[in-house]
Formats: structure tokens, sequence, C-alpha cells
């Protein structure tokens, strides 16, 4: 059995998580037994909500366990089998952590998927047709429901939910604004992307510099925000709210660090009739496979191409994940480990 080389967090971070609270180890992979199958994992998922679940407090998900293999998702092959629904050679998505082999027991649900890389790149398993696409679809769908003429808006516009985002709007008839960080980012939403406006949060760095960025991006208001990062940005995008707007809240970036975020005007809620809702995509798997159909035809299409950001090899998870955090990231965040 091949020699594993895995990432432990080995201690939870204080304020700033830095390279030092992980721990790179090896051991050997066990033999299979009935039921199981080996994956050889190509890709590893970085992503935001990782940084949450480091921290020892309470949340939707239980914190990672310290001393074990941090978790996350992965795409691979089956590299032996000894379970009928799975053959040698099958490529695979599932949630093995950041290794580079899973034993995984094929019988439990939700464990391990088929993908179909003919028309979809493996690595899209793990962002626009993955987790990432279907959080973006949820979130607009589900929350902002969308007319055609809506103007939403989304910031960290150009990761993997973001750029999902943006396919995903404008196929509704959708005016789409982003919010990212640096003139290459906003350059490729714009352009690539087919934002109708992008905001480089680099210059408009306070609410009422946010603000009047939004006023001119968005002549109309705004319609429908989904939320990535909180703090200042949200403030300004409340100003700038239509009444009976929606906002998709599915992460708060700015405060996983620890730092309080404060609402400036709570008011607005109320006096735009404004819905704010809160989600977690894998506590709705009813619509993973509408979402996923409809994100697998738009990345074959051509309709959606995302950027990804690739580190190389087991070693380099940590630093891309502090990358990550920090906005580094061109696109969905990956680690290739074949």
């Amino acid at each position: 059995m091949p020699r594993n080389q895995q990432i432990l967090l080995d201690n939870r971070p204080q304020g700033q998580a830095s390279a030092s609270n992980f721990k790179l180890v090896a051991s050997d992979t066990p033999a299979l037994q009935d039921g199981q199958v080996l994956v050889r994992h190509h890709y590893l998922s970085l992503d935001p909500y990782m940084r949450g679940r480091m921290n020892d407090s309470k949340s939707y998900a239980a914190p990672q366990p310290l001393g074990e293999v941090m978790q996350g998702g992965t795409a691979g092959e089956v590299i032996e089998s000894r379970d009928p629904r799975f053959a040698v050679g099958d490529k695979v998505v599932g949630f093995g952590g950041w290794q580079e082999y899973s034993v995984v027991n094929a019988a439990q649900p939700g464990t391990l998927k088929k993908v179909d890389t003919t028309r979809v790149p493996l690595s899209h398993y793990l962002g626009a047709v993955g987790m990432p696409g279907v959080t973006a679809w949820y979130g607009l769908v589900k929350i902002i429901a969308p007319k055609a003429g809506d103007t939403v808006v989304v910031s960290a516009a150009t990761g993997a939910v973001g750029s999902a985002f943006a396919a995903l709007a404008k196929a509704r008839g959708c005016r789409v604004v982003g919010i990212a960080g640096g003139p290459d980012k906003c350059r490729y939403a714009t352009e690539e992307l087919h934002f109708g406006a992008c905001i480089d949060y680099r210059v408009h760095a306070d609410t009422p510099a946010m603000a009047q960025a939004l006023k001119a991006a968005c002549p109309d208001g705004i319609d429908g925000y989904f939320e990535n990062v909180g703090g200042y940005i949200l403030d300004a995008v409340m100003l700038r709210m239509n009444a009976f707007g929606r906002i998709a809240l599915c992460g708060m970036i700015a405060g996983y660090d620890g730092a309080p975020l404060p609402m400036a005007h709570p008011a607005l809620l109320l006096l735009n009739r404004i819905k704010m809702e809160g989600f977690i995509v894998s506590e709705h798997m009813e619509v993973w496979p509408e979402a996923l159909a409809e994100l697998g035809q738009l990345v074959a299409s051509g309709q959606l191409s995302p950027r990804q950001s690739i580190a190389q090899g087991i070693a380099a998870a940590p630093e891309a994940f502090l990358g990550l955090l920090k906005g580094k990231n061109f696109g969905k965040q990956l680690v290739q480990l074949v």
C-alpha cells in the first residue's frame, strides 16, 4: 500500500492563522476491507469556510479536531476497489481531506461520487460544478430569486462562488456588479466573466467610498446581494439596497480571525423591508442535482470558464490556504497532487 502524506491541524490559531498551525506527516495507507475503495487524490479544495472550523467555537459545524487530517473536498481516481459500485480508474469526488490518498467506505451515503470528465475537467468538480457552484446557485435562486432586469451584486466576485454567481445571474437576465480586490481581478471580472461593472475594494476602502462607487455602478439601486465578506462592504451595500431587496448571507471572511463585525445601519433592514438570510449549502442537498446540471451545462458550453489558482504538492497546502484568506488567489484555489 502507498505511503500517504497528510496535513494535520496541529494547534488552533490565536488571531490570524499561520503555517505553524499545521503539521505535515506521513503514514502507511491501511489495507482495504470489503466495501472500501482507495482513492488517489488529484486535487484538494481550499475554501474560506475552513478557517472558521480551525477555531474551537460554536458554529454550524463541529470544529476541526486537533491532530487529525484537515477536512476538505477532494477529486481523484479509484486505484483499488473492494466494492462493486466502483472500479479502478473511476474519477470521483469526495471529502478526503488534506492528504494524498483516502480509504473510503463506499456504502456510506454521500462519501464518494463518480463524475464524468469527458465534458467537464475533473478539477471543476471542486469549484464551478461542485460545492462553490451550488452555493452560488442556492443563494441566487432560492434567496435572491431575481427577476430579469434586476441588479445583483456579489463580493469576492472573481472567486469560485462569485464567478459561478455571475454566469447564473446573467443567464437569468440580471445586471451583475462585482466587488473584488485589485485592478487585475476587476478587469478579469468585466472582460472575461462579463460583469456589468466591478468595484475595487482596495481603492474604495471605507463605507462612504464604497457606497459612492456602488451608486455609480448601480444607478437603479441594488435588488439582490450575495455576501461573502461582511464588514464595511455590507454596510455600503445596505445604503444602496432597494426596497424589498434580498441578501444571501454566505460568508463573513472579514471576521474569520475573530474580529467583531458590527452592522452600521441595521435600521435599513426595516426601513427597506430587506430580506437577509444566511445559509449553509450542505443543509440543502435536495437542490444539488438541479444546480449541478445547470452548472455543468454552463461549463461544458463555455458560458462559465472560471480561473483556477493551483498550488503544487501536499506541502504547499498551508501557504496556499493562508494566501486564499488574504485574497492572493485568482479564482478557485486548489492543490494539485498528481
